[in-house]
């Protein structure tokens, strides 16, 4: 018993150097932070265990120093490991020191580091019904974590963390707005036209029979307090419904303004080429905006040919996961937030901001299931007309989404500094053979039996230009130490060039592999892709797999067809095809236009017959 207790106790040890070998080689990042215990117990370390609580939760290592962006230990005793964990127990469990203890014995750990004691803090993000969680009893030293470290909330800050805590009781939705009215600040038409597209989804259903006030009441549009016998319009009601004058009024919502703005450049530093926004033409209300903007975002993806029930879908699920994306910034969001809701749609991608924290942690966003809601109320409004899932399925459709249009994975980041959550849902295909080549123009054939994890991480570099550990830790299905140790294996092999140190460390693609120039790189096209697809007046022999792509175009085109249906069809990017392949056969009279002018917006395509 004594040598297996012994095993066990060098087993345990073993993993605990391996763990904080693997914190001290990501170095200090958001999620992680370094503590030198030396002169005794840091009293900072309460500022960052705030900290952590309050945003995304993370790390503390005690008794480890940093110097010149090296970390070393303290050299602390066991003796004084143990007197230093007994009275962070005592003071995480005083009232008058911190507010909440939201941890257990597991989540704080001792161990001997080559010779050195270390104390290991696990810190999650506080529930909810803990949240602010601040420290010294009072509630304005409450802190927040961002790339800086731990700063202190202001007051508007902590005041919407209180109202986020009592969410699960009512929503932020329901605050009831004694100064509106339906008659003069509610816009007809656009409740008129939700009716109409209510009916169409619910043709039967026994609201469609009540009036407009008792309607937005089983909407959530409309509340009586049985308490207080106050009654009125809800903050939901005058967001989906109202006039934009009455929503920006002071006693509702005077910081909103939704805006969307599409880029038909990469260059992110270029004017938008189109933009909805409250310009006076129109009113632009919740309801307004999701409908004037919903057909802009869905024009960029293809609609396949599908046949359902004799009659044509369009509705993929890359489709829904769009739609779920949309409606979620709407509903999620922080109306209080000094700040706009943005809706992006890039060449590569679109990107999603709405003001506020996100109020789950990020690991648990990506796992779906269960998802609290800011305003539940708004999202009922959308369900009811089909515009929204069920609550709590919302991301996963979002993701299974994106995973069958075989779309890089979404990535969703929270901006403390900006208080902003944003969440991208990338164009462009991962493991497409635009990607595969222009990995292989850059480092050979045989860079596809480099290990599937390292080659989804080149993918994803490739696509995004610069990735982070955090970024891959969304993508890839490892421990974020199994994610260091093949980023630092990938630099080691000259894959990767990475730049900054610790929580600033980011990774690129070495550019000194390259065989040939790239002409687009925002396009995964290199240059000896492009040589199979060169200028329609200049021949050349295609390879192979360019022959088959043609092949299966002609074969698929026996009738009119869109570059988008072709995309969809074939599992080739867009561009690629528009760009390229699509004007050589041209070109050659294997396919024909059906409108002589290349850059008509309705043109199709269709095989010339032999």
């Amino acid at each position: 018993m004594q040598e297996q207790a012994k095993e066990m106790t060098l087993f345990d040890n073993l993993e605990f150097v391996e763990k904080i070998d693997s914190l001290i080689q990501n170095n200090e990042s958001t999620e992680v932070e370094f503590k030198s215990a030396k002169g005794g117990f840091p009293g900072s370390l309460w500022e960052t265990y705030s900290a952590f609580a309050n945003t995304q939760g993370g790390t503390i290592i005690l008794g480890v120093k940093e110097k010149d962006h090296k970390f070393y230990p303290d050299g602390l005793t066991k003796a004084q490991v143990l007197k230093y964990k007994k009275e962070f127990w005592d003071n995480i469990n005083n009232p008058t020191h911190s507010s909440a203890n939201i941890l257990n014995d597991n989540d704080v750990q001792e161990g001997d580091y080559n010779g050195n004691y270390i104390l290991v803090f696990s810190i999650p993000k506080a529930p909810l019904d803990k949240i602010p969680v601040f420290i010294r009893g009072n509630h304005e030293n409450t802190y927040k974590r961002n790339y800086e470290g731990d700063y202190k909330c202001s007051k508007d800050e902590i005041y919407r963390m209180f109202a986020d805590a009592d969410i699960r009781k009512i929503s932020r939705d329901s605050k009831i707005l004694p100064e509106f009215s339906i008659e003069n600040d509610i816009d007809k038409s656009s409740l008129e036209q939700y009716r109409r597209l209510f009916v169409t989804k619910n043709p039967t259903h026994p609201w469609l029979l009540l009036d407009d006030k008792n309607l937005l009441q089983k909407l959530g549009g409309y509340r009586i307090d049985r308490r207080s016998k106050t009654e009125g319009l809800t903050l939901a009601g005058m967001l989906m419904f109202g006039k934009y004058d009455s929503i920006i009024d002071p006693y509702c919502c005077e910081h909103y303004f939704p805006d969307y703005r599409e880029y038909k450049s990469s260059d992110s530093n270029d004017r938008w080429t189109d933009r909805v926004y409250p310009d006076g033409a129109w009113e632009a209300n919740l309801f307004q905006f999701y409908h004037h903007v919903y057909p802009k975002l869905t024009s960029v993806l293809p609609k396949p040919f599908v046949l359902k029930g004799g009659s044509r879908e369009d509705d993929t699920p890359t489709h829904i996961a769009l739609r779920e994306a949309f409606v979620n910034t709407l509903v999620h969001c922080d109306y209080s937030v000094n700040s706009n809701i943005t809706i992006e749609l890039h060449k590569d991608c679109y990107i999603f901001k709405n003001p506020g924290s996100l109020l789950i942690p990020i690991s648990q966003y990506y796992k779906g299931g269960d998802r609290l809601c800011r305003n539940s109320n708004i999202q009922r409004m959308f369900m009811l007309i089909g515009d929204a899932e069920k609550a709590g399925s919302g991301v996963d459709k979002i993701m299974q989404g994106w995973e069958y249009a075989n779309y890089l994975k979404p990535k969703l980041e929270v901006d403390t500094g900006i208080n902003k959550v944003i969440l991208t849902l990338p164009l462009v295909s991962l493991l497409s053979p635009e990607v595969t080549d222009y990995l292989k123009s850059l480092f050979g054939n045989t860079i596809e039996r480099i290990g599937h994890n390292k080659f989804l991480t080149l993918a994803t570099c490739c696509s995004e230009k610069v990735i982070s550990n955090n970024r891959l830790q969304q993508v890839l299905n490892i421990h974020s130490a199994d994610i260091t140790k093949l980023l630092k294996e990938l630099c080691e092999d000259g894959y990767l060039v990475s730049t900054g140190n610790g929580r600033w460390t980011r990774y690129t693609i070495n550019e000194s592999f390259k065989k040939y120039k790239i002409k687009n790189p925002a396009d995964n096209i290199s240059e000896n892709v492009a040589s199979n697809v060169a200028s329609p007046n200049k021949p050349h022999k295609p390879n192979s797999r360019t022959i088959e792509l043609r092949t299966e175009i002609i074969d698929f085109c026996c009738e009119y067809h869109t570059i988008g249906e072709i995309a969809q069809k074939v599992n080739r990017n867009k561009a690629y095809l528009k760009n390229h392949i699509i004007p050589q056969m041209v070109a050659e009279k294997m396919l024909e236009r059906a409108y002589p002018e290349p850059t008509n917006p309705n043109q199709r395509y269709i095989a010339v017959k032999k």
